[in-house]
């Protein structure tokens, strides 16, 4: 898979989990302007990611470049998001694992 690829597929996971969540949390069609924020911001971080050729999502970094406030916001959507997930978007959920499962067997051939 190319990079480009990647960076896209992470951009519409993270989408997906802010939506679901703003959706929940804050009533609304849209995003609210915090959750769309969170989204600029994540987009902005996968789009300038130096490191995207060699990992698969950012939980698996070893360098997170979120800062403290952003990194904390997104980890709330996250856990709220993630087991709603498999309800909504049962494909990307099943892609997101196989490809992480991947990633953590290539990092452990590494050692």
């Amino acid at each position: 898979m190319d990079i480009q690829t990647r960076r896209e597929r992470e951009k519409a996971l993270v989408f997906q989990m802010i939506a679901l969540y703003c959706k929940k949390n804050h009533g609304g069609r849209k995003l609210c302007s915090d959750c769309a924020a969170l989204d600029a911001y994540a987009r902005q971080c996968s789009d300038t990611c130096p490191f995207m050729e060699n990992k698969t999502f950012c939980s698996n970094c070893k360098v997170h470049c979120y800062q403290p406030e952003m990194r904390e916001k997104i980890r709330e959507v996250m856990r709220f998001s993630g087991p709603r997930m498999m309800f909504r978007h049962p494909i990307t959920v099943v892609r997101h694992v196989v490809e992480t499962q991947k990633e953590k067997r290539r990092l452990e051939n590494k050692k």
